[in-house]
């Protein structure tokens, strides 16, 4: 039987520590389910210290990135308000960091059905996450990384545009004026939106619902990449402006 509160306060005080742990599969036997459950108690754990849930973040929404873990659908995780960062991210509190482009949604009202989420969308912005693996050597099966919030550490938006079609948005990762990173958001899912959509099934089906000032991070349109210590980042999107955070 695997002890979901016992294995999230393990996570949890990895985080904290700043330490990488062995896999959780590599003593428990978890599955999907299972991992969720423990994804849900850690942030309990987190709202228990006074942190509000301020959003969904969106994973495996690439092609690519589904046949290498062996899924045929994106997973969720749960991101909070001591999550965002708005102009710098300590990376000393955090285990190994990579930053990803993404396009994130603003919720204007409470999402009751899939078919709700793109009229319920009151803006779209140019955004990013900082991902954390709480796991030795960023490795993971889909239970452990599931487990760990998707691997959720940071995340931080742009200005806010009108919502507009975000279908084929040309996005630039730069590292202190060096381009690292382009992709398009195409690469999402093949449209950004099936993601938006995707996070409402998702949240609805854990009993839960998209509400009113959430963010949703519609998921990586580029291959994470390391985020070093004393540096400045760049994400821009055509069309969105940009957004910019030091370390």
């Amino acid at each position: 039987m695997v002890d979901v509160h016992a294995l999230a306060e393990r996570l949890d005080d990895a985080a904290r520590d700043v330490r990488a742990i062995p896999r959780l599969t590599d003593e428990a036997p978890l599955d999907e389910a299972a991992g969720y459950a423990v994804q849900r108690a850690g942030i309990e754990l987190r709202r228990r210290r006074g942190e509000r849930l301020a959003g969904v973040k969106m994973g495996f929404t690439s092609r690519a990135k589904m046949v290498q873990m062996g899924v045929d659908d994106v997973i969720w995780g749960l991101l909070t308000d001591r999550m965002l960062a708005e102009s710098s991210v300590d990376v000393s509190g955090l285990i190994h960091p990579r930053i990803e482009p993404e396009i994130a949604y603003l919720i204007g009202r409470e999402v009751r059905s899939p078919a709700e989420a793109e009229s319920a969308v009151a803006g779209v912005a140019v955004g990013f996450e900082v991902l954390d693996s709480r796991y030795c050597d960023f490795k993971f099966t889909l239970p452990d990384v599931i487990a760990d919030n998707a691997s959720a550490a940071r995340f931080g938006f742009g200005a806010w545009h009108p919502p507009r079609d975000v279908s084929n948005v040309g996005l630039l990762v730069e590292i202190d004026g060096r381009p690292v990173q382009t992709g398009s958001s195409a690469a999402i899912l093949g449209d950004p939106a099936r993601s938006l959509r995707a996070a409402a099934r998702l949240a609805l089906g854990a009993g839960m619902t998209l509400e009113p000032g959430w963010i949703v991070l519609a998921g990586a349109a580029t291959a994470a990449v390391p985020l070093p210590k004393d540096a400045h980042v760049r994400v821009t999107g055509a069309g969105l402006g940009g957004v910019e955070v030091t370390t």
